[in-house]
């Protein structure tokens, strides 16, 4: 057995750990560039604790998903006015561009010279800026992963921008920041969550330390989801969200994803969607046909039991299996109000160009078993 384990280098988990985010960027220099998401008055509590510790900051608000474009000017606008370290304030497109411009900080270079399949591909040599994740949803758990996904708008398509010193020096995971979320915004994100625990539990690169956070937290999303989403202000089901969130990016970022990333960033830069409802709409389907293709080439798998266990974690009966595994997600989508991809922008001309991108997805490799292309538009047809 052999695996790597990493992770950012500090993670602070808990109600009202905001308040110490002044003190924590202040030991990494005197002025941030604070990326929120479009909504920048949010972030009016850490402004305050950065003025206590007296750290100014420079303001950049994401408005959608961030693209090359965006990680650019970040830079740019960084480096004009001397930041020393990128702090990112929200959901997943605000740490994905804070961690990106943290990345071209250190490295130099425009995004296309790094970028995996529209790009150059090289490596990133060189560490991050200092960088601080701060995330206001459950759901992508990217506060501590080593990449940032990126719309690359020339290509249509989301691609992630990857290295090993992109890991955020510091993850403060506050579970009250999540409380504002509209319900729509806690259903997308926590089943992004959800997709991001199964995914790496049934990779072929799952190992007993991604396995480990996998199925708490799968367990936690099966009790606290619903609850979530139908009260938001319960105290329990939101610490419980935020912890599996936290899990999640634990576990995709040591033991890969699969199939439904790999369909994802594909959609996601065609449809401009947000990223956990199109997760969210293609989890069942590719939990079904991943569960047929295994039993039919592959019965001796482990990722077959894996989807059983699956089953156990999310209805809390240990007889349950992989059918209950796949009707639970399916029960889950409908009661939390997910749409078809058909409603959220795909069109049915284009399924074969979208099976092409996402067969070439660096997600799509780590899925348990290698799909046919019939099996890959079965997905896209059931998902619509």
């Amino acid at each position: 057995m052999r695996f790597d384990f990493a992770t950012s280098r500090r993670i602070l988990f808990g109600p009202g750990r905001l308040a110490e985010a002044g003190r924590l960027a202040a030991g990494f220099g005197r002025h941030a560039l604070l990326v929120t998401g479009a909504d920048g008055e949010r972030a009016a509590p850490l402004t305050r604790s950065l003025r206590e510790a007296g750290v100014a900051w420079t303001h950049q608000a994401m408005r959608h998903e961030p693209t090359t474009v965006d990680v650019t000017q970040g830079a740019a606008l960084a480096r004009r006015e001397g930041c020393t370290l990128v702090i990112g304030f929200g959901g997943g497109s605000a740490l994905d561009a804070a961690k990106g411009i943290a990345a071209l900080l250190g490295n130099g270079g425009d995004p296309l010279d790094y970028l995996e399949v529209v790009g150059a591909g090289k490596p990133l040599t060189r560490p991050s800026a200092p960088c601080i994740a701060i995330p206001t949803t459950a759901g992508t758990g990217t506060e501590v992963t080593r990449n940032a996904v990126l719309l690359s708008p020339q290509h249509g398509v989301k691609v992630s921008l990857r290295g090993d010193g992109m890991l955020p020096d510091v993850a403060l995971v506050d579970p009250e920041l999540t409380y504002p979320l509209p319900a729509g915004v806690t259903a997308s994100s926590g089943l992004d969550a959800l997709t991001q625990l199964i995914e790496p539990f049934v990779s072929w690169r799952a190992n007993p330390m991604s396995d480990a956070f996998a199925r708490p937290g799968i367990t936690g999303i099966g009790r606290s989801l619903e609850r979530a989403y139908l009260q938001g202000d319960d105290a329990e089901a939101r610490e419980q969200m935020s912890l599996a969130a936290l899990y999640s990016g634990l576990a995709m970022a040591n033991a890969g994803l699969g199939a439904v990333h790999g369909f994802a960033g594909v959609i996601g830069g065609i449809t401009g969607a947000p990223h956990g409802v199109v997760c969210a709409a293609l989890l069942p389907h590719v939990m079904r046909v991943n569960v047929n293709a295994l039993r039919q080439r592959a019965p001796e798998h482990e990722a077959l039991q894996k989807y059983g266990e699956v089953g156990a974690l999310l209805t809390g009966r240990d007889e349950a299996g992989a059918q209950e595994a796949m009707e639970s997600v399916g029960t889950l989508c409908a009661a939390l109000g997910i749409p078809g991809l058909e409603a959220i922008g795909v069109q049915h001309a284009q399924l074969d160009a979208l099976v092409d991108k996402a067969a070439v997805a660096s997600s799509m490799k780590g899925n348990p078993i290698q799909l046919t292309r019939q099996e890959m538009e079965e997905i896209l047809l059931a998902a619509m």
